[in-house]
């Protein structure tokens, strides 16, 4: 699917973030980095974000704080709006993220309210990829990145479904991260561990070799601390074999949350029956089932509970307090165990 872009989608994004937050339209706040690497042989981005703790309040919040929550995709801010996208039967658009911590985040949503608890449409997953495809720069292959080795593009998409997702606003939307600017602090980080590096979790399926691959293609990482389906993109993909893929991999992770009617594995549309984080990378589609949204690290309070969402995918987890940051730092294996706790079990979580 064409964007209809007549300037580079990474310039254009680019721009609108400088522009957006040179005149206040967008509050950046930057995030202090750790790397570290778990007994799975797992590396962690650890992002310490006290401004996620409060984010400023707007003009568009009601003044009445028991109302109703603002719908931000509703008439987006001409500032915060990157394009809009037409399709044959909707209107999609970009628009940035107004309190980003990594540079250039946008989100790609639907113009008119759809549900995000619903699941995704063709064209939902045809745009999105369409994006992966209009940042990309690299090498043909997909698995040798230039990025890696300080050039080259790419797009980290997740989407957050359900209530124990993380997912902050009903209408739907995916969002999207620039890898390189995700990998941009690295060389200012302080990790414990300078040797530690860090690659996006999601390309573990194309390069691990503890990978498993079912006779239907679905792979699976048995060293990750929850359950975790993915299949391979064969790049160009036609809209409907996106979507089948999704589908495929939705009712992988309907199984593996013991949702077993006839019924509900036979959907493609309406209400989704479980919470899950959906990523994908211009190589690769992940799923992974859902069971709680938060969850508190041992030694802390129950206040202080750890929300996670689709950035778990990636392998980065984010805090807002100091407590959380310094425990977590000293142990990459209470991460470990925040996924397995906010994910179903994996078989091997004993390892």
């Amino acid at each position: 699917m064409n964007l209809g872009l007549t300037e580079s989608l990474p310039s254009l994004v680019s721009r609108r973030f400088v522009a957006a937050k040179d005149s206040g339209n967008l509050i950046f706040s930057a995030t202090q980095l750790a790397i570290l690497s778990s007994k799975r042989g797992i590396g962690y981005q650890l992002r310490y974000c006290p401004a996620l703790a409060k984010k400023p309040e707007t003009q568009s919040q009601p003044s009445n704080p028991t109302g109703p929550k603002p719908d931000p995709f509703e008439n987006p801010s001409t500032d915060l709006l990157i394009t809009e996208v037409p399709s044959t039967s909707k209107t999609h658009f970009l628009i940035l993220n107004k309190f980003p911590v990594i540079p250039n985040h946008f989100i790609l949503a639907t113009k008119r309210f759809e549900k995000q608890t619903d699941l995704l449409e063709k064209e939902d997953l045809g745009i999105a990829y369409a994006c992966l495809e209009a940042w990309f720069d690299g090498d043909d292959d997909g698995l040798v990145r230039k990025e890696e080795k300080g050039g080259g593009r790419r797009l980290f998409a997740f989407f957050n479904s359900g209530e124990e997702s993380g997912a902050s606003q009903p209408h739907r939307h995916l969002q999207f991260l620039p890898i390189e600017d995700m990998r941009a602090q690295l060389e200012d980080s302080k990790s414990d561990n300078s040797s530690v590096s860090w690659t996006p979790l999601i390309d573990l399926f194309l390069t691990s070799t503890n990978v498993q691959i079912s006779s239907s293609g679905i792979r699976h990482l048995p060293n990750l601390p929850f359950q975790n389906f993915a299949l391979q993109i064969r790049s160009p993909p036609s809209i409907d074999a996106l979507h089948e893929m999704y589908v495929t991999l939705y009712r992988a992770a309907l199984l593996a949350s013991r949702m077993t009617s006839p019924e509900e594995t036979a959907r493609t549309s309406g209400p989704a029956a479980i919470s899950y984080n959906l990523a994908m990378t211009r190589d690769i589609m992940m799923i992974v089932p859902r069971k709680k949204e938060a969850h508190t690290i041992p030694g802390l309070p129950d206040a202080d509970a750890v929300s996670l969402n689709g950035t778990i995918l990636a392998g980065t987890l984010m805090v807002k307090t100091k407590e959380q940051w310094d425990h977590l730092r000293r142990d990459a294996e209470v991460i470990s165990e925040l996924f397995g706790e906010v994910g179903i079990a994996s078989y091997s979580s004993h390892l």
